[in-house]
């Protein structure tokens, strides 16, 4: 999601929000801009909006879907049918989203409705609204108040517009030519029959967004009331625009059974099957309809986006998209038969997109002879792929094998970009349950091959992927090149350098893992736009403090209560989205307000010392009892106190090991972690499988002073820091405990470390003279051998996708670190003898790493954040300001 300075209240959308901050803060020439055929965004400013567009996708993403939309006349970017609820509700971060598109070059054109103001004012009338088979019958009285009351919404939007520097033209009549539908029936309801785009076009021409009501004339000027919808598909006809998008409130379409957003529909794949659903009816039934009939006149490029106003970039610039998607796309096949394929479009598709064929390693030919022979061997073959050839795959499986091996992948641009790939993941999934296959390390979209494996080893210049293989003996043979999988490879485009890696992360996947950062489009729970209450208890710690300036930056979030016994009455700093004064709520309060469940908080944070959060936590849980799960606020405690619950009801939060639980486990409780046993757990996590079961990992720690609390002592006074280092808690420390206990809740059984035989860590933690920030120096010893550079492409690719956590050649330092809202990881070493494999000595046999990271951020406060965004289904990096790339890489 999108960050930027805050507006009033933060009710704007993280997308609107980002845009208004964007298009405040750039400067707009005062000089009269030249156009040839349009006008263009000052250079400079499109390039910075476009790096914030970074924040909700990859660079990639973001330069491949600008490149797509750019790649077409102005007018046919997009046009976006607004109903009048949006106006009415949500003009600033509609607006916005406007403002952010026009800068970056592109020109959406607007067709909106204002269903809800007509009604207001024909109540206010006393006009009685009448419909007859859903249509409104508009009469001469009925009709004269609409064309004010579109006159009226449509100034709103471009006043809203310009304040903001985007020139907007309103459009009020002249484009769309009509007759009636039924005079008799309807009355004065019109029928298009015609569409003048000039209109439109030579608004863009002059440099504005085209702002266009649905109003309609006849030939001879009698004015006509049009539905929007119906105005909006019409000049998408015309126009043959790469987008339609029709923005609602709900984010878009909603399953009736599940309650899930359907992030895509294709319809000639799933069309017929979607209306069979005993959900889809009345309005559903004819909006599915309406949209099928329009996307079957417009080019197979075009796809319809049902999405907010805040949500909007992420939809138009992402592949994962936030809405609902809607596309004709095209059937899959599945065949076991060269012959009943079109192997001259296959061979062509290989020949543009395959790097063994296209590079003329090898032929399609040879390759079809490998399809054949395998057959008379007594294999099998599946090859899949769309009608057009956009996307290709074949699966295969020799005699004798259970587990199938994906042989190719290949995909053009225009599969990637209408998710046509992870259709045909589905259907290849769906036959095949178990898989196994090879990417070479050059591929670029590795990462899309990471995100739905199961687990991933190293192989030469190969990396083996395997999907629904859990067995360490199969896995095992794999790698040895039992299933021949060296000769596999599979494709999603040209290729990028990579490094070498030699050990597996199937600890990673299996044990610690659940779905990172993905460019799949996925179900999400959360609720858009509305913010999110938040309690804090304990305001004066640093900690607190921090979490404040967090939550004060978030879109969602806004502060509800902030107690605090010495502070009450007094302002809370930092914070601008409303004027709060600090309270003191005892423990008995805060239950009083827990009653109202979600209605009154949606988030507790007790950020308060050891042994002190029980009260509270007491009184809520007694509060909501008889609330069901989904009304219950969630408690979010930074004490030590629940870190080792073994009831169940606490989840452990730190994410990049325990996603899964936090993701699954819905129990609304979560125990953040501590800040040295955040660092330590992450800096020995990748490495569980090779410890050595008969020596301990040992864990150097030094921390800044604000660790220490604000209560006065040694231990946080400046002057007796000065020049020294002070060790604490040499044994024992609650952090060493909680270092073993939670690495020993995700270590699998095959581990030498597990359930039955529990880690332990030996922990040395010290004060230096800096205020914030943590450096460790871990000493792990290993069962086997390892090169530092082995041990550098584990910890990278278990890390792969985490934006939390960045991995760096060179050991990181506390001063870059300090601030930041991530973990370091580096300064990967190895003792001189220890690549000797066997022969190596017990004590060669170990690796040294540093981790850093700020105590009050990533080791605290932004943890939280993290762990709040996930506990209420939104993007788990909302709000928290994340880095493109890792800023201390020497790589």
């Amino acid at each position: 999601m999108l960050r930027a300075s805050q507006y009033s209240k933060g009710r704007l959308g993280a997308l609107a929000r980002v845009s208004r901050a964007a298009v405040g803060a750039l400067p707009r020439s005062a000089s009269v801009r030249q156009y040839s055929y349009q006008a263009r965004p000052d250079t400079s400013e499109k390039e910075t909006i476009v790096k914030l567009l970074y924040n909700i996708g990859s660079k990639k993403e973001v330069e491949q879907y600008l490149r797509h939309f750019s790649s077409v006349e102005s007018q046919k970017f997009a046009v976006i049918k607004v109903g009048g609820a949006v106006i009415s509700d949500d003009l600033a971060t509609l607006a916005s989203a406007l403002t952010f598109l026009n800068r970056v070059g592109l020109y959406p054109i607007v067709v909106h409705g204002a269903g809800p103001q007509l009604n207001k004012r024909l109540e206010a009338a006393k006009i009685e609204a009448r419909y007859e088979d859903g249509i409104r019958i508009t009469d001469g009285p009925t009709l004269a108040i609409a064309r004010e009351v579109f006159a009226s919404e449509n100034r709103k939007l471009v006043e809203a517009l310009e304040r903001l520097g985007t020139r907007a033209r309103p459009i009020t009549g002249g484009v769309f030519v009509a007759d009636y539908l039924n005079r008799e029936k309807y009355d004065r309801v019109g029928k298009i029959v015609h569409v003048n785009r000039e209109v439109v076009e030579s608004s863009i021409r002059a440099g504005c967004l085209p702002i266009l009501t649905s109003l309609a004339e006849t030939p001879d000027g009698q004015i006509l009331n049009v539905n929007a919808d119906i105005a909006a598909g019409e000049l998408a006809r015309v126009l043959e625009p790469l987008k339609i998008v029709y923005l609602n409130e709900k984010n878009g379409l909603y399953h009736g059974t599940t309650g899930k957003r359907i992030e895509t529909i294709h319809l000639d794949e799933e069309y017929e099957d979607l209306l069979k659903e005993p959900w889809v009816r009345y309005g559903t039934k004819l909006k599915l309809k309406e949209i099928k009939e329009l996307l079957d006149t417009l080019p197979r490029s075009s796809s319809v986006a049902i999405i907010s106003a805040e949500h909007l970039h992420k939809e138009l610039f992402t592949h994962s998209g936030a809405g609902t998607m809607i596309m004709r796309g095209h059937r899959l096949f599945s065949e076991q038969d060269l012959a009943a394929v079109d192997s001259d479009r296959l061979r062509a598709l290989l020949m543009d997109y395959d790097p063994s064929i296209a590079s003329g390693e090898t032929t399609a030919a040879s390759y079809w002879q490998k399809l054949a022979a395998l057959k008379k061997e007594g294999g099998q073959y599946w090859i899949y792929g769309d009608e057009p050839y956009q996307v290709a795959a074949v699966v295969m499986r020799k005699p004798g094998q259970s587990i199938a091996c994906l042989d190719k992948f290949v995909a053009s641009k225009a599969a990637v970009l209408g998710n046509i790939t992870d259709n045909a993941w589905k259907l290849i999934t769906r036959d095949h349950p178990q898989m196994v296959w090879s990417v070479p390390r050059t591929d670029d979209n590795l990462s899309w091959h990471y995100e739905r494996a199961d687990g991933s080893w190293g192989v030469g210049d190969n990396i083996v992927f395997w999907y629904g293989v859990e067995d360490w003996k199969q896995i095992s043979d794999m790698v040895a090149g039992k299933f021949s999988v060296k000769e596999t490879s599979t494709s999603t485009s040209a290729s990028a350098p990579a490094g070498v890696r030699a050990y597996s992360t199937m600890a990673r996947r299996n044990a610690v893992r659940s779905a990172i950062p993905s460019s799949r489009r996925s179900y999400s729970t959360a609720s858009p736009g509305s913010p999110l209450r938040v309690g804090l208890i304990g305001a004066r710690g640093f900690t607190g403090r921090e979490l404040i300036k967090l939550i004060d930056g978030h879109p969602r979030f806004e502060l509800s209560h902030v107690s605090s016994r010495e502070l009450a009455g007094k302002p809370v700093p930092n914070y601008t989205k409303a004027q709060l004064n600090h309270v003191n709520l005892s423990a008995s309060e805060v239950g009083e307000l827990a009653k109202a469940g979600r209605q009154a908080v949606d988030v507790w944070i007790l950020a308060l010392p050891n042994n002190v959060a029980a009260p509270f936590v007491t009184a809520i849980d007694g509060a909501v009892a008889s609330l069901p799960m989904k009304q219950q606020p969630v408690v979010v405690d930074l004490s030590a106190d629940y870190r080792f619950d073994t009831s169940g009801e606490w989840v452990y939060g730190l994410p990049e090991l325990h996603r899964r639980e936090l993701t699954t486990r819905n129990t609304g409780r979560i125990a953040n972690p501590g800040c040295y046993a955040t660092g330590s757990q992450l800096g020995i996590a990748p490495l569980l499988p090779y410890l050595d079961p008969a020596r301990l990992p040992s864990v150097f720690g030094v921390s800044g002073y604000s660790g220490a609390g604000t209560k006065p002592s040694p231990k946080n006074d400046p002057a007796f820091l000065q020049d020294n280092l002070i060790p604490y808690a040499p044994v024992n420390h609650i952090h060493e405990r909680e270092i073993g206990h939670s690495l020993t809740r995700i270590a699998q059984a095959s581990y030498p470390f597990n359930a039955r035989n529990p880690l332990k860590v030996q922990f040395s933690p010290h004060v230096a003279p800096f205020f914030q920030g943590i450096a460790l120096t871990l000493h792990v010893p290993l069962r086997l051998s390892m090169s530092a550079a082995n041990v550098h492409e584990l910890f990278k690719d278990f890390y792969r996708g985490e934006r939390l956590v960045h991995v760096t050649e060179s050991a990181p330092l506390v001063r870059d670190n300090a601030g930041q809202h991530y973990a370091a990881v580096g300064g990967f070493a190895v003792p001189p003898h220890s690549e000797g494999g066997a022969s190596a000595s017990l004590a060669d046999r170990r690796a040294v790493l540093n981790v850093t990271l700020d105590n009050l951020l990533k080791g605290a406060a932004t943890q939280a954040i993290q762990n709040m965004n996930i506990a209420l289904g939104i993007d788990e990096y909302t709000g928290i300001p994340t880095p493109d790339a890792p800023t201390m890489s020497l790589e």
